[in-house]
């Protein structure tokens, strides 16, 4: 069992570090799998190497302590020290972390922690991209449950280290009524209506003007407002009138969402920043001790 200060006091939560582990775990047993063949064949088991993780281009970094847990689930005795913080800028060419062990395991453990490491760092690094847009406007970035499966919690993770805030992490925390539950329910005040027996604040899909007047009257704490027009969104708060939260919501880009944020929204929902966001070039660069 890989030592537990990998992950605990990193900043992850107690359900993202376990997310970490479960990862991980699957990660590797598909890259490995009986057994890594070239590592084993190549290097001989007392050979040790120091290396050192290095950014290849500018990014905000996230995830270190997950790529420290990879290499400890290999090696429990690898000695990983992060040179970054997490949420951190930085340029081409800085050192992330520094690594030390077994050549054959770490060699085993590289790409696993890289393909994590490179992912969540882009994560973080495109949801910055849209947190700075908004600076100033009093607008909040959320992120959405746009992820690969599997990478929920960790993705999550990677937006608040890019700026952003977490909405809803799944069905089961959350109400927000959409499109197609209005159609089968009946109507917006119905859905609302009938939400209320989770005793949670409920949140409803509007695509015109008449549906946001319709959730408000029923009580709804909170209104997505979905792919409106900046003037569409203008006349929705002024409606809603600080009754209830209003967050716009989709096709929002680079281009777009300042222009948004400026219409008066509490939130902005971006998929972008997790569906869509590429990742970053990390390399890892072994020097053998001397």
């Amino acid at each position: 069992m890989p030592p537990a200060s990998a992950l605990s006091g990193s900043g992850l939560t107690p359900a993202e570090a376990d997310a970490a582990r479960q990862v991980i775990a699957a990660a590797l047993a598909e890259d490995v799998g009986t057994g890594d063949l070239t590592s084993q064949t190549v290097i001989p088991a007392v050979v040790r190497f120091r290396g050192v993780m290095v950014a290849r281009e500018s990014m905000v970094v996230a995830g270190l302590p997950v790529a420290s847990e990879v290499f400890r689930t290999v090696v429990p005795q690898a000695l990983f020290t992060a040179l970054a913080a997490e949420g951190g800028r930085v340029v081409a060419g800085t050192v992330l972390a520094e690594l030390e062990g077994p050549a054959q395991g770490l060699l085993t453990a590289e790409r696993t922690a890289l393909n994590l490491l490179q992912h969540l760092s882009g994560i973080a690094t495109t949801t910055r991209a849209y947190a700075d847009r908004i600076a100033g406007t009093g607008a909040v970035l959320l992120d959405t449950r746009k992820t690969l499966p599997g990478l929920r919690l960790l993705a999550k993770y990677a937006t608040r280290m890019g700026g952003a805030r977490n909405h809803r992490l799944g069905l089961y925390d959350g109400v927000l009524i959409k499109d197609n539950h209005i159609a089968v329910c009946g109507g917006v005040a119905a859905a609302v209506h009938r939400a209320r027996a989770c005793a949670l604040p409920v949140e409803v899909e509007c695509d015109t003007l008449d549906q946001v007047r319709a959730a408000v009257r029923a009580g709804a704490e909170g209104v997505l407002l979905d792919n409106m027009s900046p003037a569409l969104l203008r006349q929705a708060v002024a409606l809603v009138a600080g009754r209830a939260k209003t967050e716009a919501s989709g096709g929002v880009t680079l281009e777009t969402i300042r222009i948004l944020a400026e219409t008066g929204v509490d939130f902005i929902s971006v998929g972008r920043i997790t569906h869509s966001a590429p990742a970053v070039d990390i390399g890892l660069d072994w020097k053998q001790e001397e």
